[in-house]
C-alpha cells in the first residue's frame, strides 16, 4: 500500500488523498509510479474535490462520482501530450493540459503552490520523454544501413558483325596479381557499445532508467 505522508506537503485534503491513493494503487503498472497529486480547492463547498496524480508514465484525473461513494478516472499517456501550463487567478490556479490530439483539459481551483509543484513534476516527465526519443532516434540512424540504389537493366546492345582480322603473335605476359578484396571494416566502438547495452536491456539484464542513463553517457561522448 503506497503511504499518503508524501503527498500531504502542500496542505493537501488527507481524505481525498487517501481516497485518490486507494484506488489509483490498482490502476498503476509495473514499474510506475506516482510522483505528485494535487487536490482542488473551491472556494465554497469544497466535499468532493477534483484530483490530478503525476506519475513517470501518464497524468490522472480523478472525479469523484455519486456524491463522493465512487471516483472516475481519465488518464492520457506523455506521448500524447504536448504541453501543460498553469494560470494563477484570485481562487488557485488554473491548471492547463494541452494534448497531441483533441480539446485542452482545464482543472480551476488548484492551490498555487500545488499548481506549481504540479507543473513542474508534469514538465519534467515530459522532457525525459523528450531526450529518450531523440536518443532512440539518434541509435536508429546510426544503426540502420545505407540505402542501396538499384539501377534498371540497360536495353542490350545490337552486335555488328565484324570482320576478325588475325593477330600476330606476341610473347606472353604474366600480368601482375590482383589485390586481395579488402577486409570489411569493422564496427567502431560506440555502435559495439550499444549494440552490447541493448542486448542487456532485451535480456532484461538492466533497468529501462539504467539504459536510458547509459544510452546518454556512450552518444554524450563522441
Amino acid at each position: 500500500m503506497i503511504s499518503i505522508d508524501r503527498f500531504l506537503s502542500d496542505e493537501q485534503d488527507p481524505k481525498a488523498v487517501e481516497k485518490v491513493i486507494g484506488k489509483l494503487n490498482d490502476l498503476l503498472t509495473s514499474n510506475e509510479e506516482i510522483l505528485y497529486l494535487a487536490v482542488q480547492k473551491k472556494p465554497a463547498v469544497n466535499l468532493l474535490p477534483d484530483s490530478i496524480a503525476v506519475t513517470n508514465k501518464r497524468i490522472f484525473y480523478c472525479e469523484p462520482g455519486n456524491l463522493g461513494l465512487t471516483m472516475n478516472f481519465k488518464d492520457i499517456s506523455w506521448k500524447n501530450v504536448k504541453e501543460v501550463s498553469f494560470k494563477e487567478e484570485f481562487f488557485g490556479s488554473k491548471f492547463i493540459c494541452v494534448p497531441q490530439q483533441g480539446e485542452n483539459i482545464v482543472t480551476e481551483f488548484i492551490p498555487k503552490v500545488q499548481a506549481r509543484r504540479l507543473n513542474q513534476a508534469a514538465n519534467e516527465q515530459l522532457e525525459q520523454l523528450r531526450e529518450r526519443q531523440r536518443l532512440d532516434l539518434l541509435e536508429e540512424k546510426r544503426t540502420s544501413p545505407s540505402p542501396v540504389t538499384v539501377h534498371a537493366n540497360p536495353e542490350p546492345e545490337v552486335q555488328q558483325e565484324t570482320t576478325i582480322m588475325p593477330v600476330p603473335e606476341v610473347p606472353a605476359v604474366f600480368a601482375a596479381p590482383e589485390p586481395s578484396p579488402a577486409l570489411a571494416e569493422p564496427e567502431d566502438e560506440t555502435t559495439l557499445k550499444l549494440r552490447k547495452l541493448k542486448t542487456l536491456f532485451d535480456k532484461h539484464l538492466i533497468t529501462q532508467e539504467e539504459y536510458d542513463a547509459k544510452k546518454a553517457d556512450i552518444l554524450n561522448s563522441l
